[in-house]
């Protein structure tokens, strides 16, 4: 076994290498050059470990990463955060500021440092005018401090660089989609009649957790911003509850004859994966399994759309004409799915008011959901990605009516 572990071990690396990283700053530089801009600010923690691999705790003291066309680099952090940035960011310099608010506030720091790196009076780019307002932060906005540079905001840059995923990020939701498995598999082992809603979720998730680090060895770092290992659970929608696609956790107690909605997944280096299932405690209802077959059918109508060269609109507009003619719209409560990769919800999306292409290296979560009130709600999801020829499922739990009984 210890010989399995390590040559598993040896044969796979996690992680964005750096050229990854020049690769998506020459795309932003490519942009900035077309439209004759100098250098950009990027305030999101997201795009910052996009960037450059520095994933930290937002809070109300704010972080800053600048990148010049000509390839520099440079991240301004809170002094709490200057050892963590100068161990783990991918960045020519760093530089910081005491605390936050302090006497001298921390968006004067930036702007010493973009006019030091000859960007406070020319054309610059952001992705917002200034900090988020994270936990109470307040502050100027970027073009107030640097008055004399013209700002040009692209709040939605790497959000639509981000649609299609490189070869080394979809390995990574591959690799979620492997763990999130096996959570979602003693999620269902532990599920039975009297059986605590909170209890099963811990059990299935630390010890889905464990295997995976166990697995995976000492060399594995898991990155990210998020919570580390996998995760099963329900958020609550058990029984008559399952009937709120968003439900909260209630700490509920399975009885015989629950409907159960599950949710798993793993972060792995900062890429997630989306695994739900509808389960059911001891044999269901004839009702029960009428709505479940209709809600495996209409995912299948979505399987059968997705292909690319296909506007995401198109998607959703089949799944809701299979809704209408089964006469199950007044069970309709949200669209068909969406994008999945860094954050469990990502654009695009499968919705009639969407029209984005679907291309090769999308991954999306396909989760068409029916919900009838004092019964239960229906719903699976699968995170699949898009390829030359349809698509691929990246999860690949059981999906049939017998496969989905507990207890």
């Amino acid at each position: 076994m210890a010989k399995l572990l390590q040559e598993y071990q040896i044969g796979h690396t996690f992680g964005i290498a750096t050229a990854e990283y020049h690769e998506r700053r020459a795309r932003i530089i490519a942009q900035l050059e077309k439209n004759g801009q100098k250098g950009i600010v990027f305030f999101r923690a997201l795009s910052i470990f996009w960037l450059s691999g520095f994933g930290f705790i937002p809070t109300e003291r704010p972080v800053a990463f600048v990148l010049k066309t000509d390839g520099s680099t440079a991240l301004l952090v809170p002094r709490l955060e200057v050892e963590h940035g100068q161990s783990h960011a991918y960045v020519d310099r760093i530089e910081s500021y005491p605390e936050y608010p302090t006497t001298t506030h921390p968006m004067l720091y930036l702007q010493k440092l973009l006019g030091e790196m000859g960007l406070a009076n020319s054309g610059l780019a952001a992705d917002g005018d200034g900090y988020g307002a994270y936990w109470g932060y307040r502050g100027p906005k970027l073009s107030e401090v640097c008055a004399e540079a013209t700002v040009s905001l692209y709040p939605r840059l790497i959000e639509e660089m981000r649609f299609t995923k490189s070869r080394a990020e979809i390995e990574l939701i591959k690799e979620s989609c492997k763990w999130g498995n096996l959570a979602h598999m003693l999620l269902q082992k532990y599920s039975r009649d009297g059986a605590s809603e909170i209890d099963v979720s811990t059990r299935a998730s630390s010890e889905a957790t464990n295997a995976m680090l166990l697995t995976l060895g000492p060399t594995f770092k898991p990155g990210g911003m998020g919570r580390v290992g996998a995760s099963a659970g329900f958020r609550g929608q058990i029984g008559k509850n399952s009937y709120f696609p968003h439900a909260v956790t209630l700490n509920a107690t399975m009885r015989k004859g629950d409907v159960l909605v599950t949710g798993a997944g793993a972060n792995v280096c900062g890429y997630v994966s989306e695994l739900e299932r509808t389960m059911f405690v001891g044999e269901p209802s004839a009702e029960q399994t009428k709505y479940f077959e209709l809600m495996c059918q209409a995912q299948e109508v979505a399987f059968d759309t997705i292909k690319p060269g296909v506007p995401t609109a198109t998607v959703d507009r089949e799944v809701r004409r299979f809704f209408e003619e089964n006469q199950l719209m007044p069970y309709w409560r949200h669209h068909v799915g969406h994008a999945i990769g860094m954050e469990g919800h990502e654009a695009p999306f499968f919705d009639i008011g969407d029209e984005t292409i679907l291309e090769p290296g999308m991954v999306w979560t396909v989760e068409p959901g029916i919900y009838v009130e004092g019964l239960g709600g229906f719903r699976h999801s699968d995170t699949v990605l898009i390829t030359e020829n349809g698509m691929e499922f990246l999860t690949y739990y059981p999906r049939h009516l017998e496969a989905m009984i507990c207890g």
